[in-house]
């Protein structure tokens, strides 16, 4: 009977003894990992990197004085320095700050657009004001839908962003007709248009035809079109991918297009490992964006965007010096990819920066593996 009992508990303690060890190691991991973490978080504070919760989470970087002064008073009912502002923009040909400007006016104007309807009483063919007012009604058909999933947006929701999205057609046709003939960004956003109605493809390459001939590297114009191409929208990873890589080929140095390609890896990127992230093809992306990068005027207003970009992939392979110099430029901001996909993008974004400064050897990075 005795042998018999040691037969059949033996196996259950076993047993029994296997998942606390399983549970034990956890807990030391845990432990381990706690404290790692706290380690590579002392180490980016002494180098005065800030903490996740003095991460600004909407912008990628500081915002313009002059562009700050002119929101403000955009909120108090004055629209004339914002008129100023997009008026310069047309006077010097910067037609990447002008499309940037508008996206950042049309999005207080689809929260609130007295001081814009002000404007347009004020100047009926302001093409500034017509600008803003389509770009706004673009950003305001997203509100109404709101940032989830297909799956849980309401029919309602569903309903009232095409139908407000529709009426932007005619608001950047008339933005069209007001602008300076070389200016490319009402087609810019008509773009962002046709990718939340799924228009076919032969519209796309319209849009595109009249953005190329104005403006053929035009930044956000490219990164409107990638997502228009890629599976998520109207395309597959397939197009984007053949579109991005065709873009950064052709683009000068300093124009930050060679961040495509890594943009439409990571919308596609579904592995749970860093395998696909450490190719050579990928180790020659992050190259070359590395050399855009340092080529940009630094008043590029995308330069930020690239710059995280970039800090997320030199993390990814392990060049470590690399990354905390990038994380170092943009810290204080969280707006931008990847970490605006995350759930908690200060977080994510502190995790790899700290991770990057504990891992940091003294001194220049050593190439990556296997170049």
């Amino acid at each position: 009977m005795t042998v018999l009992l040691w037969i059949v508990l033996t196996p259950l303690a076993l047993c029994v003894a296997a998942v606390a060890l399983v549970f034990l190691v956890a807990i030391v991991r845990g432990l381990a990992g706690d404290v790692s973490a706290g380690a590579d978080a002392s180490r980016a504070a002494s180098l005065g990197l800030l903490p996740a919760e003095r991460q600004h989470t909407e912008l990628a970087a500081p915002q313009p004085p002059d562009l700050t002064v002119a929101l403000a008073s955009a909120r108090l009912g004055d629209w004339t320095a914002a008129a100023a502002l997009l008026d310069a923009t047309a006077g010097n040909r910067d037609w990447e700050g002008r499309s940037a400007l508008c996206e950042r006016l049309a999005d207080l104007a689809a929260e609130e657009d007295g001081w814009l309807r002000d404007w347009e009483e004020a100047r009926p063919a302001d093409p500034g004001a017509a600008l803003v007012r389509a770009r706004g009604t673009v950003l305001l058909a997203w509100n109404v839908r709101g940032g989830r999933r297909d799956e849980d947006t309401t029919p309602e929701q569903s309903e009232g962003f095409l139908r407000v999205l529709a009426g932007s057609r005619a608001e950047h046709a008339r933005a069209v007709a007001l602008a300076p003939a070389e200016d490319p960004s009402p087609y810019v956003g008509e773009i962002w248009t046709a990718l939340g109605l799924g228009l076919p493809h032969d519209e796309l390459w319209r849009l595109w035809r009249e953005v190329t001939d104005r403006d053929p590297h035009h930044y956000e114009a490219h990164f409107a079109a990638l997502q228009y191409w890629c599976a998520k929208w109207c395309g597959s990873a397939e197009l984007a991918h053949a579109f991005a890589v065709r873009a950064a080929a052709g683009a000068p140095p300093g124009s930050l297009l060679t961040a495509l390609p890594l943009v439409a890896h990571f919308e596609h990127d579904d592995s749970d490992t860093t395998d696909a992230d450490r190719t050579p093809e990928m180790y020659a992306a992050v190259d070359a964006l590395l050399a855009d990068v340092a080529a940009a005027d630094p008043a590029h207003p995308r330069l930020p965007e690239a710059r995280h970009l970039l800090a997320y992939y030199l993390w990814l392979q392990d060049r470590y010096a690399e990354a905390t110099e990038q994380f170092r430029r943009v810290d204080g901001h969280v707006g931008a990819l990847p970490w605006r996909y995350k759930a908690d993008p200060a977080r994510e974004f502190c995790r790899a920066r700290d991770d990057c400064a504990g891992r940091a050897p003294d001194g220049e990075s050593p190439p990556p593996p296997g170049r």
